[in-house]
Order: structure tokens, then sequence, then C-alpha cells
């Protein structure tokens, strides 16, 4: 059998525990499909998971990755909705242990891709789905955004900030879009946001509220969570929707029962899964994603593409936060 290169780690820690190797070809199982990889997209959750921080914990020798575009060239038994020859992209719908998609090649369950919108490249094919669909599930379906409402994004010059953008602003919404750095103020008012909080240098509720007019956000779409969940929530409308869908500021987070009870604000946990995992959710998430691409709403940021031979130097570089958008690498 033809060898095939694949990201693997023997233990936790940083970037340096990545090891790419050479490893027989293997055959798709039942249920299964084994894709030619033509792009992977880098997720902060992989950096997690290589850390052992993840709520997906590592099999050791892991594999890992979660999103990645390319032909499919076998199936396994059983495996009906999908044929050789497809063009496809993965979703994070497995055990990275096992299906992690770093690598020449990548063996995922059927269920687990969608199509490859025949618009976009690769580099940009592999940084929708995983981000598109975390906003959908979370901004559209929870947070249940509407025509002329405040949405506020944290840590927007991600690649799920920059589709959260694109889907409010698709969606008639007003975008105040928050950063850290001064550097990527300009990069988000490119994007579409139609205000940038610095947080480093402004009052996040003070500048909200008077940005709004004193109304406040209606919704937050948040990936910080931690302490300044507090913040957020002072910063929001009379029965304002509160969506976290990440944690960079920590796992454990106070409630913000003052400012909830005071203005019957709601709070919603998201991930993922919950669309992944549910047939027909997912079915209408990817009819919102093509339906915005088609008509040229939706088009994924790339900030930087690296080959596979430096994975170890594209981890480093997203555990470092400069990007505004995906990280991709190609093999």
């Amino acid at each position: 059998m033809a060898a095939q290169r694949s990201v693997r780690f023997y233990e936790l820690g940083g970037p340096e525990v990545l090891r790419l190797e050479a490893q027989p070809e293997r055959q798709p199982g039942p249920g299964e499909v084994r894709l030619r990889v033509d792009a992977i997209g880098l997720n902060r959750a992989e950096a997690l998971f290589r850390r052992g921080e993840y709520t997906q914990k590592p099999q050791l020798p892991s594999r890992i990755g979660y999103d990645a575009v390319g032909s499919i060239d076998a199936v396994g038994p059983g495996v009906t909705e999908v044929r050789a020859g497809d063009r496809v992209a993965t979703i994070p719908a497995f055990a990275m242990s096992q299906h992690g998609v770093y690598g020449d090649v990548a063996i995922v369950p059927a269920r687990a891709v969608v199509p490859w919108p025949e618009a976009l490249p690769a580099e940009q094919a592999v940084a929708l789905w995983t981000a598109f669909l975390t906003v959908w599930g979370g901004l559209i379906r929870d947070g249940a955004l509407g025509r002329g409402e405040w949405v506020l994004l944290t840590a927007a010059a991600s690649s799920v900030g920059i589709a959260a953008i694109q889907v409010a602003l698709s969606e008639g919404a007003r975008v105040i879009a928050t950063t850290r750095s001064e550097a990527k103020r300009e990069a988000l008012l490119r994007a579409g946001a139609e205000h940038v909080i610095v947080t480093e240098k402004e009052d996040l509720v003070a500048r909200v509220h008077e940005l709004t007019g004193g109304h406040g956000t209606d919704v937050v779409f948040d990936a910080v969570a931690g302490a300044q969940l507090e913040r957020c929530a002072q910063a929001m409308a009379d029965r304002g929707r509160l969506v976290v869908y990440g944690y960079l500021g920590g796992m454990s987070a106070p409630l913000p029962l003052v400012p909830m009870q005071r203005k019957a604000l709601t709070l919603r946990a998201h991930s993922i899964s919950r669309v992944t995992s549910d047939p027909a959710l997912l079915r209408e998430a990817v009819a919102f994603i093509q339906k915005g691409v088609a008509r040229g709403a939706f088009r994924p940021l790339v900030d930087r593409s690296f080959p596979l031979d430096r994975i170890v130097e594209a981890h480093r570089y997203l555990e470092g936060s400069e990007q505004v958008g995906k990280v991709v690498v190609v093999p």
C-alpha cells in the first residue's frame, strides 16, 4: 500500500508535540469515507485538544483535526449518500483521536461530510463550515437575531467572528465587534463591523451604550465568557439574548444574576454539536449557508496558509492570536 502523511501526537503539550509521520494507507470502514485532502483548517479547539484541555480528551497516540476539504476516493460498506469523486468538506462530528484530518488523506464518518461549495476555492471552502455552522446555531437559532437589532461580537477577529459579522449583516443587524488589539480594528471595520471596541483601552459597557444611544445590545455572541460575562450582561438591552459559544476567558464564569434579573435577559450556552448531531438542524443550517455563499454574502476570510510540513509553526501562529480569520494548512 502507498504511504501517506498524517499528524499525530504521543503526549500532551505545546505545538512541538505534533509529529508528521508516514503511515500505511488505510481503508474506510463501515459508514466511513476516505478523501484526498486539498486543504485543512485549524481551530482553537484543536490547540486545546492537543493540551488536554478540550471537552474531548485525546487517546494517545492521537490524530487531530476537524476541518478538511477534498475529493472522496473510497467509501466503506453501507455508505450510499456520497460516492467516489464527490468533492466534500468535513464538519466536526467525530472523535479526533480516531478520525483527525491533519494529513494527505482523511477517513471520517460519512455523516460528517457536506458539499464543497463550487463557488469557493479549497482554502476558503475549508474555512466555511465550522465557522458558519457555529454562527447559524448560536446567532440565528439560539440568538434569534432580527433585522435592525444590535449584536455584540466578542473576540471578533477569529474565523467564527468574521463569519458572525457576515451572517449578522445578511440578517440586517448592526454589528459591534470587540478585539483586545488596536492592530485589528481596521481589519474588523473592513470585514463589515459598524463599530469596533478595543477592550484593552476602552470601557466595553460605556462604549456599547454610547454607540447604541443608550439602548444596549440586543444580542451578545460571546467567545470569551469568564470574568467578561458580567460586562457583557451590563452592556445589554432589556430582554436581550446572551449566547456563549467559547471560553477563552476560562471554563467557569460567575453568573451575572443582577443584570439578568433587572433586564430579563436570557443566557444560552451553544455548541456546534447541537447542530451537527441533529440531521434536521444540520440540513437547515447547510441550506442557509449554501444560499449565503451562492449570493456572495458569505466569503470566509483566510489569514495565512502553511504547508503541512510546517504544522508546528502553524499551531504556534494560531495560538499567537495575531490572525484575522482562518489559519489554513495545505498538504
